[in-house]
């Protein structure tokens, strides 16, 4: 008799006569908790299957191809290969891949970088089962979609001012604790010119110090400690 992977789950059963074929789904998560968690719940639905489960990027891509799963729910944070890279690697194969986020990280940056590297949806694992249900239904049918909270950070994010190179090299010092003397010999520029320039980064953050330059920095993942 011929052996499954673990991490390959028995294919659903073909759909009868009238009814509709499950919508496939793959999982990339490295807690294998949190994996079976999720295929519980998504087992439960009659229009949605787990067909198999992954336990880090370089596997969850070598799935993908032996499967094609309909949809992929992929965290960002995994061994040997992380969330991005490996949604990257599977687009670049099929520009019309169906790949959810689903991950703890809420950063700015976080969300920029799965949307830029072609995920389709970003969801916070916090998310209710009927909200990850029509997620994966809308991902599936085509469109694309983020959480209610999350849409309106990236809208306001939108209209901030982007940071200069120089601007975000400043910011990276700054939440080293260096002083203005301390950046400009990190930058051979002048305490002079730094000032100049925290003043067009403070503008931009809408923040009047440098704590809270850093700590909002911080939250929108700008900086990482």
């Amino acid at each position: 008799m011929p052996t499954r992977r673990p991490s390959e789950r028995t294919p659903p059963r073909p759909a009868t006569e009238g009814a509709h074929t499950p919508i496939r789904v793959l999982i990339a998560d490295d807690h294998s908790l949190v994996r079976r968690g999720l295929a519980a719940i998504i087992d439960m639905e009659e229009d949605a299957t787990v067909i198999g489960e992954a336990g880090d990027g370089e596997e969850a891509v070598a799935l993908w191809r032996s499967l094609r799963p309909d949809v992929v729910l992929m965290d960002l944070r995994m061994p040997r290969l992380e969330g991005v890279p490996a949604i990257r690697q599977i687009r670049a194969e099929d520009p019309h891949a169906n790949i959810i986020v689903l991950t703890t990280f809420d950063h700015d940056e976080d969300i920029y970088a799965g949307l830029r590297a072609g995920a389709k949806a970003y969801l916070l694992k916090d998310v209710q089962p009927e909200e990850l249900f029509r997620c994966i239904r809308n991902v599936h049918a085509g469109e694309a979609y983020l959480q209610p909270k999350l849409a309106a950070r990236l809208f306001q994010r939108v209209h901030d001012e982007a940071l200069t190179q120089r601007e975000e090299q400043i910011l990276d010092l700054l939440a080293e604790g260096r002083s203005n003397r301390g950046i400009g010999q990190g930058l051979n520029i002048s305490e002079s010119t730094v000032k100049t320039h925290l003043k067009s980064l403070f503008a931009k953050l809408d923040v009047t110090s440098r704590a809270e330059a850093v700590a909002l920095a911080a939250r929108r993942g700008l900086v990482k400690f």
